[in-house]
């Protein structure tokens, strides 16, 4: 499991042009089982996203694709982890090591 932490670079208002495009983008990723969750943070300096994916290359190549990255407005730090509970929801993502 992964956590995709991203901050914005630029003001806010270059980020709110890219806003319709991101969200078509989460929305891919949540289609594609990638993604199980996603929001702003708070102060509003970027994101978080919770994600599963075979390896951190995959990661890479996932937030590599988000407009925000290709529109220049964004960076991401990409932490991997092992779940190893979770809430019974979320199940189906435990990890045994």
């Amino acid at each position: 499991m992964f956590v995709l932490e991203l901050t914005y670079t630029q003001p806010i208002e270059r980020v709110q042009e890219l806003l319709d495009a991101h969200v078509a983008w989460l929305d891919a990723g949540y289609a594609a089982g990638t993604l199980i969750a996603s929001g702003r943070k708070n102060p509003r300096d970027g994101g978080v996203l919770l994600a599963v994916g075979a390896d951190r290359r995959e990661m890479e190549r996932l937030t590599a694709a988000d407009p925000f990255v290709t529109g220049g407005v964004c960076a991401y730090r990409i932490t991997e982890f092992t779940a190893t509970r979770t809430a019974p929801a979320l199940e189906p993502y435990r990890e045994q090591i």
